[in-house]
């Protein structure tokens, strides 16, 4: 038997459009189990198979919360990706195992963007993807498109550029919690024959793509916080926050993943 939560999920996800081979890899259960249980969920005293339409942002002009889709924008340049599902898409984030809150924060924000999707997870190795099924999703991210992202142009439509200007921090803080990280560097110097160990903090933002990289640090440089390249021998790069008055700044506004 199988527990009643994960069957209610299942026929969920197929209301939502998933094809049942997506919903069985996603919840590890065979494909004609989930076929079975969406045949008993049609019988008259079930809810429709189908959903009603649901508004798009973008197609409808419906409200979008600005905050939750910078933030969004942020996780999804990082660490997102768009993929055609059956006769739907489905987005993915990867969080890190390691992060409960930032996986929770990611499933807060892709249900403000869409109010009326399931969010679910699904555990890989070393990392839980939040998944949500929407035919608009590639209205939501219009960066959506073939091969990898460093491998096309990245570059936010004037409506993106005006969401990302009005929460600046909040889609800083997206890119850091997908390829960033603040760290606390250690080092002990010789003062007058005494060696003192000093601690001070620093945030990091690795990404292979020049122009994810260039959103970052003009929204830094929006931002009053100073930034530098690390030289470093490999296609990715990496952009370092090290004074002491930007690391506060971040520090007031992003965070460290927790």
């Amino acid at each position: 038997m199988h527990d009643p939560l994960i069957r209610s999920r299942a026929v969920a996800l197929a209301r939502s459009g998933a094809s049942h081979a997506e919903i069985g890899r996603l919840l590890d259960i065979p494909s004609g189990t989930i076929g079975y249980w969406v045949r008993l969920d049609g019988l008259p005293s079930a809810a429709p198979a189908r959903p009603a339409h649901r508004p798009c942002p973008r197609c409808d002009d419906s409200d979008l919360d600005q905050a939750a889709y910078a933030y969004l924008l942020g996780l999804y340049l990082g660490d997102g990706h768009i993929t055609r599902s059956g006769r739907t898409y489905v987005l993915r984030i990867a969080c890190g195992t390691a992060w409960p809150g930032l996986i929770r924060a990611c499933e807060r924000a892709i249900t403000a963007i869409r109010p009326a999707n399931r969010v679910c997870r699904a555990r890989k190795q070393g990392c839980v993807l939040v998944t949500a099924y929407s035919n608009h999703w590639p209205c939501v991210f219009p960066q959506h498109g073939p091969g990898r992202k460093h491998e096309r142009a990245i570059v936010l439509e004037p409506w993106q550029r005006s969401v990302v200007s009005a929460h600046r921090w909040e889609f800083v803080r997206g890119l850091i919690h997908s390829d960033g990280c603040r760290v606390v560097n250690r080092t002990t110097k010789t003062i007058a024959g005494e060696p003192k160990r000093y601690e001070y903090p620093r945030y990091f933002f690795t990404n292979t793509s020049d122009d994810i990289i260039g959103l970052f640090t003009g929204t830094l440089d929006a931002l009053g916080v100073e930034w530098k390249h690390l030289n470093q021998r490999r296609a990715a790069q990496t952009v370092s926050v090290a004074r002491r008055g930007s690391v506060a700044l971040m520090d007031a506004h992003v965070g460290a993943k927790y």
